[in-house]
């Protein structure tokens, strides 16, 4: 076969049973499903840092957060660590951006030939959340709560003329009719808050019938220091005036991933309508999850599923149709599978495996995940490794939390407070320490954002100037 094209479709802040195909009950979104049963999907796939500019540095580079620096959302990715698109420009793919990148501007080498309509961090990015000890309370946090239901965002108008020139590329680069590879990355903004979905989808979800997101357990595991910081940082929940609004805003998250859907299905009625879906593997995903509300929590930043879990599925010639694979996969895992799509030898600095590869083996659940955050609300750095059925999550400087995601997979039972299981705790402290130093790493963190505080004026200065509370779409982007 020659080498396939690749379209690279991510979403943000999809949590991974939001699917149709992942089996949840109230999500409609039929042409991802479609897509799912053309394909391979992973059932335990994960970012490797839950927010969203790590999470994409990750995506660029193979490469877990603390081995690139490149912490939180104002240490973007530059094209200082090298990416797959510098690799395959220099195999001579063609590789093109369509939407959001949020990497540091469109100037620096990140290894794309184009960048169309593309979204980077907006003025130094979320200086705020540099402030991690303690975080500082954030008041913008009330946008949540406040713009909610049916209507059009400048998000929707963003991703809607993401859609329309990605398929516009698409059908351009049909015509041209060379058997010259190409990958493209097309990336978009929801179902990020605002949670306002267009109408024709809020329409498909009652607020009525909207379950309430589970609580906390009675268990203690939220009353460290810890906990208490960032719940004191992150204010989402206690906005919401009541439960009727909170089920107004999940039907419109619900509503925002069916329009995302819809976008997904325009991408890949043009691939069949230009002939291209012979010769195109295609892989979707999103950067992270969205708590949406379970334990009190909103927006991402936690190693609980709903934040750290993606949805994940790889489709097109070569890889096996209808099949869910139980093997745990990662975001850095796109690295690999670029270079193997494109017939190019791996990297052995890199600690991803090629999904491409992963689809076309049996299953191995015991394969080791390995997820960090660093960023906005963390009093220290957090960790989680899911190992088999456990995941371990580590708190440096406080008790760390255990789950069995046979047995629990709302994780809702912390067995890191059961005296039975503290030899698997030390089993999975070892584990995370062959990949990391936690606490030298913090260290590290801490130093490099310090140095940024320190260059905006200090602490006072930069709680004092107010950080969005997402990211602006590009002005001249949106119709």
């Amino acid at each position: 076969m020659n080498t396939p094209n690749l379209l690279i479709i991510m979403d943000d802040e999809h949590s991974a049973n939001a699917l149709g195909c992942s089996g949840h009950p109230i999500v409609k979104t039929p042409h991802i499903d479609l897509l799912a049963r053309h394909g391979t999907r992973f059932e335990s796939a994960y970012t490797n840092s839950p927010i969203c500019v790590p999470s994409r540095a990750a995506f660029a580079t193979g490469q877990y957060t603390h081995r690139t620096r490149y912490w939180d959302n104002c240490l973007a990715y530059d094209g200082r660590v090298e990416s797959w698109g510098h690799l395959l420009q220099r195999a001579g793919v063609e590789t093109t951006s369509i939407g959001k990148l949020h990497y540091v501007d469109d100037k620096a080498p990140t290894g794309f030939d184009t960048q169309l309509l593309p979204m980077h961090i907006f003025e130094g990015g979320d200086t705020q959340g540099l402030v991690r000890d303690p975080p500082p309370p954030r008041p913008q946090c009330r946008d949540m709560a406040e713009n909610i239901g049916p209507g059009e965002t400048e998000y929707t108008r963003y991703d809607r003329n993401i859609r329309d020139t990605a398929c516009a590329w698409l059908t351009e680069r049909a015509a041209r009719q060379s058997d010259a590879p190409w990958a493209t990355f097309v990336s978009f903004t929801c179902p990020h808050y605002p949670l306002v979905a267009p109408p024709e989808f809020y329409g498909l979800y009652d607020p009525a019938d909207m379950p309430l997101p589970k609580v906390r357990p009675d268990d203690g595991t939220d009353q460290t220091d810890w906990w208490r910081d960032f719940e004191n940082c992150y204010l989402w929940d206690q906005f919401f005036k009541s439960d009727h609004e909170r089920r107004i805003a999940i039907a419109s998250y619900y509503g925002l991933i069916s329009f995302i859907d819809d976008c997904v299905g325009k991408l890949m009625r043009t691939l069949e309508q230009t002939g291209l879906d012979r010769s195109t593997r295609v892989i979707f995903l999103s950067d992270h999850g969205e708590n949406l509300g379970a334990r009190g929590l909103w927006g991402k930043s936690t190693m609980y599923n709903e934040s750290v879990q993606i949805p994940l599925i790889v489709a097109g010639p070569g890889i096996p149709e209808g099949v869910s694979r139980k093997t745990p996969a990662q975001i850095i895992d796109v690295f690999p599978t670029v270079l193997d799509n494109a017939g190019l030898p791996a990297m052995r600095d890199r600690p991803g495996r090629s999904l491409i590869e992963l689809a076309c083996l049996p299953d191995d659940t015991a394969r080791p995940i390995f997820s960090e955050y660093h960023a906005t609300a963390a009093n220290s750095a957090e960790y989680m490794i899911r190992r088999g059925r456990y995941k371990y999550i580590h708190y440096v400087g406080y008790q760390p939390e255990l789950y069995d995601l046979e047995e629990d997979p709302e994780e809702l039972v912390n067995l890191g407070l059961d005296p039975a299981f503290a030899d698997l705790l030390r089993e999975m402290e070892d584990e995370l320490r062959r990949i990391v130093d936690p606490e030298a790493t913090d260290r590290a963190a801490k130093t490099d954002q310090q140095k940024l505080i320190d260059r905006y004026g200090g602490r006072d200065a930069v709680i004092a100037k107010t950080s969005k509370s997402a990211t602006p779409a590009p002005r001249s982007t949106v119709p």
